[in-house]
């Protein structure tokens, strides 16, 4: 078995505090990705001295910041929606990669849901006790548990306008990414359904993953985020997630990976710890190497354990732990 160069990263991070830094090194993990994080951009843009004071904060605790993900929705709202000032918000997203890629961060991982990761529960019950998130599309109507700084949107969208958006959108970012330096790495929707609030949810099929790639137009700039357990709660669980790593993973279009778990698909499902999900995450990883995957796994959402703290140190060195012993194992036995 040929093996790829696959290594397992810390996610899910907004700040730069000593405790969880001091945490990824003795969990001896060096790859650092940041969501969101807490740096200044009043103005819709990430600027240059701020991108390179965050890299220089990570690079001296010892770790390296591979990637970014997710701006503020705020960015890029307008974009999403095809809303007046789309252009202006389009040009200063532009602006953010140029940026990204005079530091040195050459991955930006980014999502085109206007409407927000939507879960209907955030505290359903788990094993030994533990809580974690779920999704029921019969209690939609009563509102997103997950808490957003933005209020969602009011105006509809079809799946044809976010198609159009979304196509204008990478029309513009890819050539200014191919020329910084900086990949972008597209999230599917979480949860894929066909809509929510009135507007379409677009990538909730690996159909609809294909229809991304080849929007993209052949740029090596645009890959996948590939959410595991976004793409195992999609109609047909496992073989969904087979069916996109063979889709994306021989052409490199596999930039990162959310490692996660659920049990169930749409309509409805709940998150769990791994090992508890309906995909054998074995297998995952030796499809992964298979395909000549070379890039991170990173732990994403975990479950809420008894006495652990917000950002899930507990939970998250149990995924990350997880993945490190799957992946010692699996390269081991060649």
């Amino acid at each position: 078995m040929q093996q790829a160069r696959i290594r397992i990263g810390v996610g899910q991070v907004h700040t730069v505090d000593p405790e969880t830094t001091a945490w990824a090194r003795q969990l001896g993990v060096t790859t650092f990705q940041m969501n969101t994080p807490a740096i200044p951009g009043e103005d819709g843009v990430w600027h240059e001295a701020d991108l390179r004071r965050l890299r220089d904060s990570v690079a001296a605790e010892g770790l390296v910041l591979e990637a970014l993900e997710n701006v503020p929705v705020a960015f890029y709202d307008k974009v999403m929606l095809g809303k007046p000032g789309w252009e202006d918000q389009l040009e200063r997203y532009c602006t953010t990669i140029r940026n990204m890629g005079r530091v040195g961060i050459g991955l930006l991982g980014h999502h085109f849901m206007p409407t927000f990761v939507w879960r209907t529960d955030l505290d359903a019950p788990g094993r030994g006790g533990a809580t974690v998130t779920a999704f029921d599309a019969d209690l939609v109507h009563l509102g997103n548990k997950v808490v957003y700084p933005q209020a969602p949107p009011t105006e509809q969208a079809s799946l044809a306008e976010m198609r159009r958006n979304y196509g204008r959108f990478l029309d513009a970012v890819l050539p200014v990414a191919e020329a910084a330096g900086v990949r972008l790495a597209l999230h599917p929707d979480d949860p894929p359904v066909p809509s929510i609030g009135g507007v379409a949810r677009l990538f909730t099929s690996p159909d609809d993953l294909a229809w991304a790639m080849e929007r993209s137009g052949g740029s090596p700039a645009w890959g996948m985020d590939l959410c595991l357990g976004t793409v195992s709660e999609m109609e047909g669980g496992p073989e969904a997630v087979r069916r996109a790593i063979d889709l994306l993973g021989p052409r490199g279009r596999i930039f990162y990976v959310h490692l996660r778990q659920v049990k169930g698909t749409v309509p409805r499902f709940e998150e769990c710890f791994l090992g508890e999900g309906s995909y054998d995450a074995a297998a995952v990883i030796r499809q992964l190497i298979g395909v000549g995957f070379d890039g991170f796994l990173l732990d994403d959402h975990v479950p809420h354990m008894s006495g652990d703290s917000a950002y899930g140190h507990r939970a998250r060195a149990h995924a990350i732990g997880y993945m490190q012993g799957l992946l010692a194992a699996i390269q081991g036995e060649s």
